[in-house]
């Protein structure tokens, strides 16, 4: 098994440190649960090098109400360095844990060409790719108060369809190796009438330029309390014939590797028996149970 989504940092943290000790420990936690490799896949935006790419994008969408949250976001975790993440994530690899140097990076609108030639400049192993805001609503900021009742004024169809086509964009950049947590939208609990559609589309796009996905036992600890993706989801992305990664999305110690087991059930019982890993970007299939 591996664990392909990883952050070393919780979201309370904003200037950070680096600890060969704490990824041991994960390592150690993860053999624990039956996976034997990880990824560290710590959030682009919490870098400087980011936010000087991609500027105040939040100002470009007629400051919607939820504008200033996006800045103090940005103000708050926007201050560390790529180049000594980077450095570090290597260093950790080079002791010989059973760690790759990884990225989530974030969808924005209209700036992925400029996001892809940022990352490129580094050797990642693995980006992993997420839609986590629309415009400016944090619609996955499960601790916010004005983010959450963003969905009482919102239609929750209209929702899930403007998710779905920043989905279908940001699998169309090739800007990522994987699409994580692919249905995250639900996270709250608010699911579209007919989400069968949109889960279709995601299926195609993934498909079609054929990007992994990852099963993550996130959701299962979220209001929503199941995987991503969802079991109609799941069997749309097998029947395309879509790779597949499994993460646990921890950023604290007692989550890495959680439920890793359980996510090798599902995809057992849907035929698939091999994961997806990554050497420098490139896919190396493995077996699901032994992927080590």
């Amino acid at each position: 098994m591996i664990d392909y989504h990883l952050h070393l940092w919780s979201h309370d943290d904003s200037s950070v440190g680096y600890r060969l000790d704490q990824v041991a420990q994960y390592c150690e936690e993860a053999q624990r649960n039956g996976v034997h490799e990880l990824a560290l896949t710590e959030h682009l935006y919490r870098f400087v090098e980011l936010r000087a790419t991609v500027g105040d994008f939040w100002t470009r969408w007629n400051y919607e109400p939820t504008a200033p949250l996006m800045a103090e976001y940005f103000d708050f975790h926007a201050r560390n360095s790529l180049e000594d993440y980077v450095t570090f994530a290597q260093l950790a690899k080079s002791e010989g844990l059973p760690v790759k140097v990884g990225m989530e990076v974030d969808y924005y609108r209209d700036q992925m060409d400029d996001v892809a030639a940022l990352v490129n400049e580094y050797p990642f192993d693995v980006l992993i790719g997420s839609v986590h805001w629309l415009n400016t609503w944090q619609f996955d900021d499960i601790d916010s108060a004005v983010h959450m009742d963003e969905w009482r004024t919102r239609d929750v169809d209209q929702s899930w369809a403007d998710y779905t086509i920043a989905l279908e964009e940001l699998a169309a950049t090739n800007c990522v190796d994987v699409l994580a947590h692919p249905d995250v939208i639900k996270v709250a609990g608010h699911y579209a009438a007919h989400p069968e559609p949109l889960w279709d589309r995601m299926a195609d796009a993934a498909a079609a330029v054929d990007v992994s996905v990852e099963c993550s036992s996130s959701g299962w600890f979220k209001p929503v309390a199941e995987q991503y993706p969802a079991d109609g989801f799941l069997d749309r992305l097998v029947a395309r014939g879509v790779t597949f990664t499994t993460a646990s999305d921890a950023h604290r110690l007692e989550r890495v590797g959680s439920r890793a087991r359980d996510l090798a059930t599902l995809l057992e019982a849907r035929g698939v028996h091999q994961l997806a890993t990554y050497e420098q970007r490139q896919r190396i299939m493995v077996p699901l149970r032994s992927a080590q």
